[in-house]
């Protein structure tokens, strides 16, 4: 009879996505472990870690709301050292412009533009078209505790988040899944809203993946999110769909949600391959 080998123990988690080695400068940990090679990062703990410092620059204008991220994806994030450069490219009294890059193993890995906005209150009227915002389509409660298909042993973006399916099912076409961040970006600090709508956002080509992973790629070089407010509590939905084109392109595009309603959008241009047998 033969015995079958013992489990591969799993890496142990470390405490935080990311250290900070100085005020440029960050160190990515496993947690931030992609699906789509062992030594990269997903884009969606990088992003939020220049969300961070956007917000930190915005801050020093009186400027509180992130209203639109993009992101340039370049080249692959390794899981290393990045160093993370944020300028102001206009601030006004309302609104300011920031231009942002991100640099690892001595090359430019990514750009970045975002809109910072001055938050004001506003009384609106009883009846607007399209309102109240529409809600997710399950609450975090009610929704279905589920972990990425594609995660493993090795421990990676699958264990930085926790997830819970609110309708669809993953990697299956339309799907609308909850993201709350299991470990901090950063040890000791608490995320704004904003960040981790960052993390989760760059997840909307792969809830919502039409294809079978292992046998083909659809890799975001982009990723947009607009967002109408300032984002409350640990829980962030993604509801998204793909679209494919048979020019090997595609398209994902999300609704965003907290648990108080629609907070924006997010959208990826995706390059679709088919993987070397």
């Amino acid at each position: 009879m033969s015995t079958a080998p013992p489990p591969v123990s799993p890496e142990p988690l470390p405490s935080a996505a990311y250290t900070v080695v100085s005020p440029r400068t960050v160190r990515a940990s496993v947690l931030t472990r992609g699906p789509w090679d062992p030594g990269h990062q997903h884009a969606g703990p990088p992003i939020a870690m220049v969300c961070r410092a956007i917000e930190s620059v915005a801050l020093e204008h009186g400027l509180t709301h992130i209203a639109r991220l993009t992101t340039n994806l370049l080249r692959p994030l390794p899981i290393g050292e990045l160093e993370i450069e944020v300028a102001t490219d206009y601030a006004g009294r309302n609104a300011a412009h920031y231009s942002g890059q991100v640099w690892g193993e001595g090359k430019e890995l990514a750009r970045f533009t975002a809109l910072a906005q001055r938050e004001s209150v506003l009384v609106l009227p009883e009846t607007l078209d399209g309102h109240p915002l529409p809600l997710a389509p399950r609450s975090p409660a009610d929704s279905v505790v589920q972990r990425m298909p594609f995660a493993t042993q090795r421990v990676g973006y699958a264990d930085l988040v926790e997830n819970r399916i609110a309708s669809g099912t993953f990697f299956r076409g339309r799907c609308a899944a909850w993201f709350r961040l299991q470990r901090p970006l950063v040890d000791g600090e608490q995320p704004s809203g904003y960040q981790r709508v960052a993390v989760a956002a760059d997840s909307g080509n792969g809830i919502s993946a039409v294809l079978d992973l292992t046998r083909y790629l659809f890799v975001n070089s982009d990723l947009t999110v607009n967002l109408l407010r300032r984002p409350v509590g640990e829980w962030i939905c993604v509801d998204a769909r793909t679209l494919l084109a048979p020019n090997g392109c595609g398209l994902a595009e999300s609704q965003l949600f907290d648990e108080g309603g629609l907070i924006g959008r997010a959208t990826q241009s995706l390059a679709v391959r088919a993987r070397a047998s």
